[in-house]
Protein backbone atom coordinates (compact mmCIF):
# COMPACT_ATOMS: atom_id res chain seq x y z
CA UNK A 1 0.00 0.00 0.00
CA UNK A 2 2.90 2.17 0.90
CA UNK A 3 3.49 5.30 2.53
CA UNK A 4 0.73 8.05 3.31
CA UNK A 5 0.36 10.78 1.61
CA UNK A 6 3.21 13.28 2.03
CA UNK A 7 2.51 16.16 4.23
CA UNK A 8 3.74 19.02 5.25
CA UNK A 9 5.26 19.28 8.80
CA UNK A 10 6.70 22.73 10.80
CA UNK A 11 9.20 22.30 13.47
CA UNK A 12 10.41 24.99 15.45
CA UNK A 13 13.41 26.17 13.49
CA UNK A 14 12.56 24.17 10.06
CA UNK A 15 9.61 23.57 7.66
CA UNK A 16 9.48 20.16 5.27
CA UNK A 17 7.67 20.65 2.41
CA UNK A 18 6.64 18.56 -0.30
CA UNK A 19 9.52 20.13 -3.13
CA UNK A 20 7.45 22.62 -5.63
CA UNK A 21 8.85 23.15 -8.81
CA UNK A 22 9.80 26.11 -7.76
CA UNK A 23 11.97 24.64 -4.53
CA UNK A 24 13.65 21.79 -7.20
CA UNK A 25 15.37 24.80 -8.97
CA UNK A 26 16.68 26.14 -5.53
CA UNK A 27 17.81 22.10 -4.90
CA UNK A 28 19.67 22.15 -8.72
CA UNK A 29 21.77 24.87 -7.15
CA UNK A 30 22.35 24.03 -3.56
CA UNK A 31 23.36 20.13 -5.06
CA UNK A 32 26.44 22.36 -6.93
CA UNK A 33 27.87 23.02 -3.36
CA UNK A 34 31.16 21.09 -3.16
CA UNK A 35 30.70 20.09 0.71
CA UNK A 36 27.41 18.66 -0.64
CA UNK A 37 28.74 16.46 -2.95
CA UNK A 38 31.43 15.14 -1.17
CA UNK A 39 30.25 14.66 1.95
CA UNK A 40 27.55 12.54 0.50
CA UNK A 41 29.27 10.14 -1.45
CA UNK A 42 28.22 11.48 -4.77
CA UNK A 43 32.10 12.56 -5.89
CA UNK A 44 35.39 10.11 -5.90
CA UNK A 45 37.53 13.18 -5.84
CA UNK A 46 38.12 16.41 -4.20
CA UNK A 47 38.43 18.34 -7.75
CA UNK A 48 35.87 20.40 -8.35
CA UNK A 49 32.87 19.08 -10.52
CA UNK A 50 32.12 20.59 -14.01
CA UNK A 51 28.99 20.98 -15.06
CA UNK A 52 26.16 19.88 -13.22
CA UNK A 53 24.98 16.40 -14.66
CA UNK A 54 21.33 17.24 -14.23
CA UNK A 55 19.53 20.22 -16.35
CA UNK A 56 17.11 22.15 -14.01
CA UNK A 57 13.96 20.53 -16.43
CA UNK A 58 15.77 16.71 -15.84
CA UNK A 59 15.80 17.15 -11.65
CA UNK A 60 11.86 18.52 -12.43
CA UNK A 61 11.24 15.63 -14.07
CA UNK A 62 12.56 13.53 -11.72
CA UNK A 63 10.86 15.10 -8.40
CA UNK A 64 7.50 14.44 -10.22
CA UNK A 65 7.71 11.16 -10.41
CA UNK A 66 8.86 10.54 -7.44
CA UNK A 67 5.53 12.42 -6.52
CA UNK A 68 3.77 9.66 -7.82
CA UNK A 69 5.57 6.85 -6.01
CA UNK A 70 4.65 5.54 -2.69
CA UNK A 71 7.57 3.66 -1.15
CA UNK A 72 8.89 7.44 -0.59
CA UNK A 73 8.35 10.69 1.19
CA UNK A 74 10.64 13.51 -0.22
CA UNK A 75 10.94 16.70 1.40
CA UNK A 76 12.10 20.37 0.73
CA UNK A 77 13.80 21.74 4.07
CA UNK A 78 13.07 25.24 4.82
CA UNK A 79 14.84 27.39 6.90
CA UNK A 80 11.82 29.04 8.58
CA UNK A 81 14.14 32.27 10.35
CA UNK A 82 15.26 32.61 6.71
CA UNK A 83 12.21 31.24 5.08
CA UNK A 84 14.81 29.78 2.68
CA UNK A 85 14.96 26.40 0.88
CA UNK A 86 18.38 24.63 2.49
CA UNK A 87 18.53 21.03 1.66
CA UNK A 88 15.70 18.02 1.68
CA UNK A 89 14.84 15.37 3.42
CA UNK A 90 13.81 11.15 2.22
CA UNK A 91 12.26 8.61 3.92
CA UNK A 92 13.22 5.82 0.86
CA UNK A 93 13.46 2.08 -0.02
CA UNK A 94 9.85 1.18 1.95
CA UNK A 95 10.46 -2.21 2.78
CA UNK A 96 6.59 -3.40 3.88
CA UNK A 97 7.37 -6.78 5.21
CA UNK A 98 9.52 -5.64 7.43
CA UNK A 99 8.15 -2.46 8.35
CA UNK A 100 11.35 -0.59 7.84
CA UNK A 101 12.61 2.33 5.36
CA UNK A 102 16.27 4.37 5.17
CA UNK A 103 16.60 8.48 5.65
CA UNK A 104 18.73 10.29 3.53
CA UNK A 105 19.60 13.88 3.96
CA UNK A 106 21.72 16.96 3.15
CA UNK A 107 21.58 20.77 3.65
CA UNK A 108 24.13 23.59 2.11
CA UNK A 109 25.36 26.61 3.39
CA UNK A 110 23.45 26.17 6.73
CA UNK A 111 25.25 23.83 8.81
CA UNK A 112 25.97 24.16 12.74
CA UNK A 113 22.16 25.42 13.44
CA UNK A 114 20.70 22.48 14.03
CA UNK A 115 18.32 22.36 11.05
CA UNK A 116 19.70 18.79 10.37
CA UNK A 117 19.09 17.80 13.50
CA UNK A 118 15.19 18.99 13.83
CA UNK A 119 14.65 17.80 10.06
CA UNK A 120 15.94 14.37 10.91
CA UNK A 121 13.64 14.33 13.87
CA UNK A 122 10.87 15.54 12.47
CA UNK A 123 10.99 12.62 9.71
CA UNK A 124 11.63 9.80 12.05
CA UNK A 125 8.52 11.87 13.74
CA UNK A 126 6.48 10.84 10.39
CA UNK A 127 8.46 7.13 10.13
CA UNK A 128 7.27 5.67 13.49
CA UNK A 129 4.14 7.76 14.58
CA UNK A 130 2.75 8.30 11.37
CA UNK A 131 3.76 5.43 9.27
CA UNK A 132 3.92 2.75 12.24
CA UNK A 133 7.56 1.59 10.80
CA UNK A 134 9.70 -0.73 13.35
CA UNK A 135 12.90 0.70 11.44
CA UNK A 136 14.72 3.59 10.11
CA UNK A 137 18.85 3.20 8.38
CA UNK A 138 21.23 4.88 7.04
CA UNK A 139 24.76 5.19 5.96
CA UNK A 140 27.51 7.95 6.52
CA UNK A 141 30.95 8.04 5.37
CA UNK A 142 34.17 8.13 7.53
CA UNK A 143 35.17 11.23 6.75
CA UNK A 144 31.42 12.76 8.01
CA UNK A 145 31.75 12.71 11.76
CA UNK A 146 29.64 16.02 11.66
CA UNK A 147 26.70 14.23 10.02
CA UNK A 148 27.41 10.78 12.66
CA UNK A 149 26.71 13.75 15.60
CA UNK A 150 23.12 14.86 14.12
CA UNK A 151 22.45 11.03 13.68
CA UNK A 152 23.17 10.27 16.99
CA UNK A 153 20.97 12.92 18.87
CA UNK A 154 17.95 11.98 16.36
CA UNK A 155 18.59 8.55 18.26
CA UNK A 156 20.16 6.63 15.66
CA UNK A 157 23.01 4.16 16.39
CA UNK A 158 26.23 2.41 14.67
CA UNK A 159 25.50 -1.07 14.04
CA UNK A 160 28.30 -2.10 11.74
CA UNK A 161 30.80 -0.78 9.43
CA UNK A 162 31.27 -1.74 5.77
CA UNK A 163 35.10 -1.30 5.22
CA UNK A 164 36.43 0.50 2.03
CA UNK A 165 33.06 1.20 0.56
CA UNK A 166 33.60 4.16 -1.05
CA UNK A 167 36.62 4.93 -3.20
CA UNK A 168 37.97 9.08 -2.40
CA UNK A 169 41.08 10.50 -3.71
CA UNK A 170 42.48 7.19 -4.43
CA UNK A 171 42.07 6.03 -0.92
CA UNK A 172 38.88 4.15 0.80
CA UNK A 173 37.18 5.26 3.00
CA UNK A 174 34.58 3.26 5.20
CA UNK A 175 30.63 3.97 5.03
CA UNK A 176 28.84 2.99 8.81
CA UNK A 177 25.64 1.57 9.06
CA UNK A 178 23.34 2.88 11.48
CA UNK A 179 19.62 2.26 12.55
CA UNK A 180 16.75 3.61 15.05
CA UNK A 181 14.10 0.84 16.05
CA UNK A 182 10.19 2.12 17.26
CA UNK A 183 11.10 1.29 20.70
CA UNK A 184 14.05 3.08 21.15
CA UNK A 185 12.05 6.49 19.45
CA UNK A 186 9.51 5.99 21.67
CA UNK A 187 10.69 4.63 24.83
CA UNK A 188 12.72 7.08 27.60
CA UNK A 189 14.89 9.01 27.56
CA UNK A 190 12.91 10.51 24.76
CA UNK A 191 15.11 13.52 24.18
CA UNK A 192 15.53 12.43 20.56
CA UNK A 193 11.84 13.29 19.94
CA UNK A 194 10.55 16.88 18.21
CA UNK A 195 6.86 16.91 18.67
CA UNK A 196 5.04 19.90 18.26
CA UNK A 197 1.33 20.67 18.04
CA UNK A 198 1.68 21.35 13.87
CA UNK A 199 2.69 17.80 13.57
CA UNK A 200 0.44 16.71 16.19
CA UNK A 201 -2.74 18.38 13.98
CA UNK A 202 -0.75 16.87 10.76
CA UNK A 203 -0.73 13.25 12.11
CA UNK A 204 -4.73 13.01 13.74
CA UNK A 205 -5.53 14.22 9.82
CA UNK A 206 -3.41 10.96 8.43
CA UNK A 207 -4.81 7.59 8.94
CA UNK A 208 -2.05 4.75 9.53
CA UNK A 209 -1.88 2.33 6.34
CA UNK A 210 0.73 0.01 8.39
CA UNK A 211 -1.36 -2.38 10.20
CA UNK A 212 1.66 -4.08 11.74
CA UNK A 213 2.13 -0.52 13.16
CA UNK A 214 -1.49 -0.04 14.85
CA UNK A 215 -0.72 -2.65 16.50
CA UNK A 216 2.70 -2.16 17.94
CA UNK A 217 0.57 1.50 19.58
CA UNK A 218 -2.22 -0.94 20.65
CA UNK A 219 0.52 -2.96 22.42
CA UNK A 220 1.91 0.52 24.05
CA UNK A 221 -1.44 1.33 25.18
CA UNK A 222 -2.37 -1.38 27.20
CA UNK A 223 1.21 -1.26 28.70
CA UNK A 224 2.76 -3.95 27.09
CA UNK A 225 5.84 -4.32 24.73
CA UNK A 226 5.32 -6.32 21.19
CA UNK A 227 4.83 -9.77 21.16
CA UNK A 228 4.36 -9.65 25.06
CA UNK A 229 1.10 -10.38 26.43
Amino acid sequence: MGFNPTPVITGTLVRLRPPSSDDVAILHALMADREVTVLTGSTHTSEPAGTNPWTVEELQQVYAGWAERSERHVWAIVDRAADAVVGEVLLTDLDEGNQSCGLRIWIAGATGRGLGTEATRLALGQAFETEGLHRVQLEEYAFNPRARRVYEKAGFVVEGTMREALLFDDAWVDAHLMAILAREWFEPPTAHRAWNPDMAETRKSQPSTNAGGDAIRAARAEGARPGQP
